[in-house]
């Protein structure tokens, strides 16, 4: 096949890759804010890109970054931040669960595509995914991991070098890019009623546990409810019919 190289198919990696280009201009920002607030914290350059290679994980690095800044102990320190990471990434549960039952990966597959996930690699595969000439496969799920991953360790190097001069992203207004990009990915997937309620109710649910519980945790609540809901209304409209 065309594209392909010992069995690899990089025709769909590239494609996997370009996908995400557009939220890069999301994800350089906040990498680079990042960045600054690591060196603010003490650590060196390479301690700060160090920690975007090996973690990838926007929220929790922050939270490290956070705890550097402010001194906590390091015992202390040390807990809270393990306990911070898992309900902050807590969501990735249901992301795996939902990619293991689409595309069937092997033991080192799932290992790989795991610690490069995330929210945005996610919701753009399973979308552009399947309207992929191959169809969703694992070259072009590695490939929208990885196009993320280096240009969060790009403008986090970008960030730990020349940080200082650069301006602050809340200012900017980036923030709304992954919001309105998501709300992008949702549009096409609500296909009937079903479909319509479980989004509305579910994002009533996020809205009001967002209150009071942290992101990760409302995000894999949220989800689990709202795919408990889907299951009940369509498992009762099949009765019916029958």
């Amino acid at each position: 096949m065309t594209g392909q190289v010992r069995g690899f198919d990089w025709g769909a990696f590239g494609r996997g890759f370009r996908v995400m280009v557009p939220l890069w201009a999301g994800v350089v920002p906040f990498a680079v804010a990042y960045a600054v607030t690591a060196r603010a914290g003490g650590l060196s350059v390479w301690e700060t890109c160090l920690m975007s290679v090996t973690v990838f994980a926007g929220a929790s690095q922050f939270a490290a970054a956070g705890q550097f800044v402010g001194g906590a102990v390091p015992g202390v320190a040390a807990v809270a931040l393990v306990g911070t990471t898992f309900v902050l990434n807590a969501r990735h549960v249901l992301y795996g669960l939902s990619l293991s039952r689409q595309l069937p990966l092997g033991r080192w597959q799932r290992a790989v595509a795991a610690q490069f996930l995330t929210d945005e690699a996610y919701g753009m595969v399973l979308v552009a995914g399947p309207r992929d000439p191959g169809g969703l496969s694992v070259p072009f799920l590695l490939g929208a991991e990885l196009s993320l991953f280096a240009a969060w360790n790009a403008a986090t190097l970008l960030g730990a070098l020349a940080g200082g001069v650069l301006p602050d992203p809340d200012a900017l207004g980036v923030g709304v890019i992954f919001p309105l990009a998501f709300l992008g990915l949702l549009v096409p997937l609500l296909v009937g009623r079903v479909a319509v309620l479980v989004a509305v109710v579910s994002g009533l649910g996020a809205w009001g546990l967002g209150r009071v519980l942290p992101g990760g945790l409302v995000v894999l609540l949220v989800g689990v409810g709202g795919a408990l809901l889907g299951a009940l209304i369509s498992t009762r409209r099949a009765g019916s019919r029958a």
